[in-house]
């Protein structure tokens, strides 16, 4: 019987994903370094966001209005943001009603 429990434990402990690491390297602050071997730089991980987004509307290509979150929204007086309207997207609406920031 103990066997039989220590033989599906390592079975269990076998199948789960284990860290890895590609290599031991430091990495600089952006999260990236020097690849000595192929010549460049390489990075491991998106950089760090230097400041939070903008809390007012932004214009995308095409005359698009974009809000970052609901506070944005009512911010500009937008809220709430029906489907179809400029602004309207689905990161607004959680319920997926078609209408966000209510």
């Amino acid at each position: 019987m103990r066997l039989t429990e220590i033989c599906a434990a390592a079975a269990v402990l076998s199948m789960s994903p284990m860290p890895t690491n590609a290599h031991g390297g430091g990495l600089a602050a952006d999260g990236c370094h020097n690849d000595r071997k192929n010549g460049g730089r390489h990075c491991h991980r998106a950089p760090a966001r230097s400041a939070p987004a903008a809390d007012r509307p932004q214009r995308l290509s095409g005359g698009t209005t974009y809000f970052a979150n609901c506070t944005a929204a009512r911010a500009a007086g937008a809220a709430p943001v029906r489907r179809g309207d400029p602004g309207y997207a689905l990161h607004l609406d959680r319920d997926r009603d078609g209408v966000g920031c209510e």
